[in-house]
């Protein structure tokens, strides 16, 4: 099985500058029309990005055609279906679903950057085997920066787009950081359930052998040391890509059923509970899972997740807990109101009779004075 395609290289250094040049037109009429003020962030900073980006490829690629896998397309379609998730998410909470858009291009640099460690710093065996081992990815910085050799790790993903999200958000504060991770936390399954698909072009993530009906068959040169005489194996891939997808569901429904008794972040909170537990269960059956001090540190790691996430679930749900202190802004100044904190409701807002120094003023204007009772002249 084929795991990609050959095209002319020139063909992929023009599409990046032409996605750059795209996006930055783009960005500059929005700004045209929306009136708004240049944020760097936002308008700026993405394109000049992929310009390196295109740079960096034009002097590193010299070959005249390039190997495009199919492992890479797949990711990309994933992250694109779930930003296109997060826009149907966007709108129903009635944001502007072209932020979604912007903050993908930061989530994605994030991501790729975050899994790329974390696959550096604890690669699994068949790398190790490879020679693909953490001194040597330390020792050649080329090789550690070129994602075609070794892989990408999940966890490293998810860390790294939490902390490209985190620096968005302090740029571009309209949508608070715990709003925007539950509305991604949806569209992060979703495009974990996509991207899962790249191992299967790949013929890697899979399971123990099995002669179940759905088995798949991996070549000799993709089987693990120890397996070479085993041909078929459990779809691992398509395991998790399917539970991917459940969970997907489950945040969706979860989310819109019971918005009036989730506080903001919850959604996300419910995700670290069931991802990990999908990927907990799913390690017993992985051939090639990576090994830290002898321990599978990505079970290990999702297990403490999840403990932590159910503690802090209940934590936050406690009894007295429903509520937080708020302000509100009026003309006579600050008052504090109590607001549920569930999200999408909106604080209910208490009204004080308390009127300004000009109501003050114009209400006094419009009593008539009391007349003085006429004295009674006596006679004398």
């Amino acid at each position: 099985m084929s795991d990609g395609f050959s095209i002319p290289s020139i063909i992929l250094k023009v599409a990046i500058f032409a996605f750059a040049i795209i996006g930055a037109v783009a960005s500059a009429r929005d700004l045209a029309r929306s009136r708004r003020s240049l944020d760097l962030w936002r308008d700026v900073f993405p394109w000049i990005g992929v310009f390196i980006v295109g740079i960096i490829v034009w002097i590193l690629v010299t070959s005249p055609t390039i190997y495009i896998r199919y492992y890479g397309i797949i990711l990309m379609l994933g992250a694109v279906t779930g930003g296109w998730l997060a826009t149907n998410e966007m709108k129903r909470r009635g944001y502007d679903p072209e932020l979604v858009w912007d903050l993908l291009v930061y989530l994605i640099i994030g991501g790729v950057i975050g899994a790329r460690l974390w696959h550096i710093f604890t690669p699994p065996p068949s790398s190790i085997a490879q020679g693909y081992t953490t001194a040597f990815y330390l020792t050649h910085p080329l090789d550690a920066i070129d994602v075609r050799n070794g892989g990408l790790g999940i966890p490293g993903a998810v860390m790294g787009g939490l902390i490209a999200l985190y620096i968005y958000v302090r740029s571009n504060p309209l949508v608070s950081f715990a709003e925007w991770i539950d509305i991604g936390a949806p569209s992060l399954a979703l495009g974990q359930a996509i991207g899962r698909w790249g191992n299967f072009f790949n013929q890697e993530l899979y399971g123990a052998p099995t002669d179940l009906p759905w088995k798949i068959y991996i070549d000799p040169a993709h089987r693990m040391a120890g397996f070479e005489n085993q041909s078929y194996y459990h779809p691992l891939f398509a395991y998790e890509s399917i539970l991917n997808l459940l969970n997907m569901l489950l945040l969706m429904y979860v989310g819109r059923q019971y918005s009036d008794r989730l506080k903001k972040g919850d959604v996300f909170n419910i995700y670290l509970i069931t991802y990990p537990i999908i990927r907990f269960s799913l390690d017993f059956l992985r051939l090639d899972a990576s090994q830290v001090f002898s321990i599978n540190i990505n079970q290990t790691l999702m297990a403490v997740v999840a403990v932590c996430a159910v503690g802090v679930f209940i934590w936050r749900h406690r009894a007295g807990a429903g509520e937080e202190q708020m302000t509100v802004q009026t003309a006579e100044g600050r008052y504090p109101v109590r607001a549920s904190a569930s999200a999408g409701s909106k604080p209910a807002v208490r009204r004080t009779v308390k009127k300004s120094a000009v109501q003050r003023k114009a209400g006094a204007s419009d009593k008539k004075p009391m007349k003085k009772p006429a004295s009674r002249k006596t006679s004398k």
